[in-house]
């Protein structure tokens, strides 16, 4: 893995923050396996701070774009759920400009934690500009 970190999702303010951290790409190890891109959910508030390793698969960066795109229009998502990596959740409260983060670690620990973070309008066109710089320093390609 190589390069600098990047921050796929980062939600924060009012001192809570969820971060999801791309670490760099890891190639398959034999010709059947797809690359995987490593990171890890960082949770970071006044009451709880945490780590949760996670891999994401090229599949998951489509849907995030769609949970992005769900999101963007109003609806609340949740990406990766049903699968055998950490499930994200975000539920938005339009009255507020605030949503509500969960993290459920399913598989290992089987601990969720949530969070409240503000979200802006302007929060999206970063969120999208974070998801095409993922996909232009490590191109995966779905299979």
């Amino acid at each position: 893995m190589a390069g600098d970190p990047i921050d796929l999702i980062r939600l924060g303010g009012d001192g809570n923050s969820v971060i999801l951290r791309i670490a760099g790409k890891e190639e398959g190890k034999r010709p059947d396996e797809a690359d995987v891109l490593a990171g890890e959910f960082v949770v970071d508030t006044p009451f709880v701070r945490g780590t949760l390793k996670t891999w994401i698969f090229p599949e998951d960066l489509t849907q995030w774009q769609q949970a992005l795109d769900a999101l963007d229009a109003g609806h609340d998502i949740a990406w990766c759920e049903g699968t055998s990596v950490p499930w994200l959740y975000i539920e938005l409260d339009e009255e507020d400009d605030r949503c509500q983060v969960k993290i459920k670690d399913h598989a290992m620990s089987q601990t969720s934690v949530e969070v409240i973070v503000p979200l802006a309008d302007d929060w999206f066109d970063d969120a999208y500009r974070r998801l095409d710089l993922v996909w232009e320093t490590w191109p995966m390609s779905e299979e």
